[in-house]
């Protein structure tokens, strides 16, 4: 099939779907076949040549809209691509759609979308997972190979886990966050989605690497992760923190990711113990940290410099006032005013300055368990994907899906989502590995040997044919 002949195809098939899914909100027909047809033409030994790829929308694309998922953004159009975009383009790949997401990446379900929720293809009365819901649901639906999301507490391994397909949260500073949206600057990750881990590995091969616009992306050497998928795991070591294992797991997740490091044992690697004695404090620190980093950067939504501004105001406050809230929804609203009340006088010691420090316990607690082990195995998620509106009251059980996820993004280090098993209800599980410092490709290799030794025995309900 030719490249122009395959994107029609996949806009045909995400058009066709995104009825029932809402994974996309927007399907970039004409933008996707004018590439397919000059990516066909230049030929070429590209190493994405004809690729479609679909991005979560609050990474920048030129000319095409990028919301935040906000009706704060409705239809603005970003006016240059995110770094990660420009590669992806370079590399012959072809953006066919931005996906839905929870507002401003704000979220665990995908509820939070200004555009309504993402349904999971495995159970359309089920969320998908956030804040990368679209894109998750764009790969595990067979739209897509391999799509982009972002990360800031989880939102790429727990909508990988919640979907049945391998989610990548890369060591802060590998991939350039150059043109994506910012949430909370020292905890975002552009990340990525795959059908498989061979998926993942040939997109952060293309977009990993320096880059001179952002000055916290690493000069780290990119290794080629495609040759190192089928390195040999025997004599690996994998950690377990068992204490994590307890309260607050659902029965079936724990058997299914007890199951994998049986799995794991079977195929050769070594399983040791290790402690994270801080972990149980993440998400305490993560919407402290996240919540405070977020109220700085969402101080530019005011009505003035981008998208929306209410009608109906004679001054400049009131403007200011009546566009925020109109345009921002109920939980970006609640994470601005936690992270201005956390950095408000009197309380900026009790609250920010102590959740910096343990932040830096926490990095501390993987640094030790490092030293004997490649890599650290945990649930991605709690549960496998809840009911559409069972959370939505609770704010505290929605953040707590993320409780196994936060650790990693606090400290800095890469992390992957694979599927381990299904629920008995055919739900998927993930089990979530998590490696020291620009180890992507040792997580890549044990995830790509894991998923080609137990592959997940069923597809979704709602899929390509």
């Amino acid at each position: 099939m030719s490249i122009v002949e395959n994107t029609r195809k996949t806009l045909d098939n995400a058009e066709k779907l995104n009825g029932e899914l809402n994974s996309f909100l927007s399907i970039e027909r004409d933008h996707a076949m004018q590439r397919a047809a000059e990516v066909e033409k230049d030929g070429g030994d590209r190493p994405l040549r004809g690729v479609a790829i679909a991005v979560k929308d609050n990474i920048c694309t030129k000319n095409l809209q990028t919301t935040c998922g906000s009706r704060i953004l409705h239809n603005y159009r970003a006016h240059y691509d995110a770094t990660a975009v420009e590669r992806l383009n370079r590399a012959g790949a072809i953006v066919v759609g931005k996906t839905n997401m929870d507002e401003f990446a704000m979220g665990s379900s995908n509820e939070s979308s200004a555009f309504g929720t993402v349904k999971n293809p495995w159970d359309t009365t089920r969320v998908p997972g956030g804040s990368s819901g679209g894109s998750a649901v764009a790969v595990a639906s067979g739209v897509v190979r391999a799509s982009l999301g972002s990360e800031t507490g989880g939102s790429v391994r727990q909508p990988a886990s919640l979907c049945g397909i391998v989610g990548l949260k890369p060591t802060y500073g590998r991939i350039s966050r150059f043109g994506l949206v910012a949430f909370a600057s020292s905890l975002d990750n552009i990340g990525i989605f795959g059908a498989t881990a061979a998926d993942v590995a040939g997109v952060l091969g293309v977009i990993a690497g320096r880059d001179k616009n952002d000055s916290t992306s690493a000069d780290v050497p990119v290794p080629d992760y495609r040759a190192a998928l089928d390195d040999d795991v025997k004599g690996r070591k994998i950690g377990v923190p068992r204490a994590l294992f307890g309260e607050g797991i659902d029965d079936e997740v724990r058997d299914a990711v007890e199951k994998s490091i049986d799995n794991f044992r079977a195929l050769g690697a070594e399983i040791v113990d290790v402690e994270l004695p801080y972990a149980n404090y993440g998400i305490a620190v993560y919407y402290i940290i996240a919540t405070a980093e977020a109220s700085s950067n969402l101080a530019r939504f005011d009505g003035v410099r981008y998208g929306f501004r209410a009608e109906g105001s004679h001054e400049l406050r009131e403007m200011y006032r009546k566009t925020r809230e109109e345009g921002f929804g109920a939980e970006v609203k609640r994470r601005i005013m936690l992270g201005t009340y956390v950095l408000s006088s009197g309380y900026y010691d009790a609250y920010y300055a102590k959740a910096q420090k343990v932040r830096a316990l926490v990095k501390r607690d993987y640094e030790t368990a490092f030293a004997n082990c490649d890599a650290i195995l945990t649930p991605t998620s709690p549960s496998t994907a809840f009911k559409i509106g069972e959370k939505s009251d609770d704010p505290l059980a929605m953040y707590l899906s993320d409780i196994y996820t936060v650790s990693a993004n606090l400290a800095g280090i890469p992390g992957v989502s694979v599927p381990c098993g299904l629920s008995g209800e055919g739900l998927p599980i993930g089990t979530q590995l998590v490696g020291n410092f620009w180890s992507e490709g040792v997580l890549l290799n044990l995830a790509n040997t894991y998923e080609k030794a137990f592959p997940l025995a069923a597809r979704p309900k709602i899929s390509v044919a």
